[in-house]
């Protein structure tokens, strides 16, 4: 019994410290990450369980190296921010693999990259023929940035001159039953408005509705809880209990 007491008190010690050091980190921890920052992500996570449930030896060892190597991560974003050539050894470069439309042989050698990872990663890009391709450059956190030929390219509404409109992020108005009266003062309206449009949409309680959100040219989307869909579609490919 006390010693699974110990498991949980040190299991708490080592979640929130992973919690104070991870937002120390900053959300490039949750972004694609660079090699670095994925051995750094390893490294904490690793001394983090071995701080809750390696009771051989006292928890300080585990804190203080937990500690030194988040002061080693930060320390390391200090210097690539600050120092541009410190960055290129740390972080890398990118590399660009197709260059006019030709594949460049020799970067993609020194990357120890294969063409069959580069089908795939144009593939993921929507991206069949590799002949649609005038340059894919190799990124630092191993995604693959690709630019179409100019005739490849989908038209816009500024190449056809169609007039556009502002189109900005949506107001969350109600969230799992919950009324934002905050983002209701932010948008100028009130509760009575926002009753009277659910109405409109037939929900008569607001704690039937699982998100409501506002866009920017004053319409409302509604969502509830008790979906009508007559023919929900089915993803998988045979039957099955999951």
């Amino acid at each position: 019994m006390s010693e699974t007491l110990v498991v949980m008190v040190r299991a708490m010690i080592g979640f929130f410290t992973l919690l104070i050091y991870t937002r120390m980190l900053g959300k490039q921890q949750l972004s694609q990450l660079t090699y670095f920052d994925y051995i750094l992500g390893i490294t904490i996570g690793s001394m983090a369980a071995a701080l809750t449930t390696d009771l051989s030896s006292t928890a300080w060892p585990h804190w203080v190296g937990l500690t030194a190597w988040t002061a080693a991560g930060l320390a390391m974003q200090w210097v690539t921010l600050k120092w541009r050539f410190a960055s290129k050894y740390i972080d890398g470069e990118p590399t660009v693999v197709i260059m006019n439309g030709k594949i460049m042989e020799g970067a993609m050698r020194k990357l120890r990259y294969r063409a069959s990872d580069l089908m795939e990663q144009l593939r993921v890009k929507d991206v069949f023929d590799i002949g649609e391709v005038e340059f894919a450059i190799f990124e630092t956190n191993g995604t693959l940035s690709v630019l179409k030929k100019t005739q490849f390219q989908p038209v816009t509404r500024g190449d056809m001159s169609i007039a556009t409109h502002y189109q900005g992020i949506g107001t969350e108005l109600i969230y799992s039953g919950v009324i934002f009266d905050q983002n209701l003062k932010q948008v100028h309206l009130d509760r009575p408005w926002l009753e009277a449009e659910l109405r409109k949409q037939g929900v008569v309680d607001s704690s039937d509705v699982f998100l409501a959100v506002l866009d920017t040219s004053g319409n409302l989307y509604v969502d509830t809880y008790r979906d009508r869909v007559e023919s929900p579609v089915d993803t998988g490919d045979f039957p099955g209990p999951y």
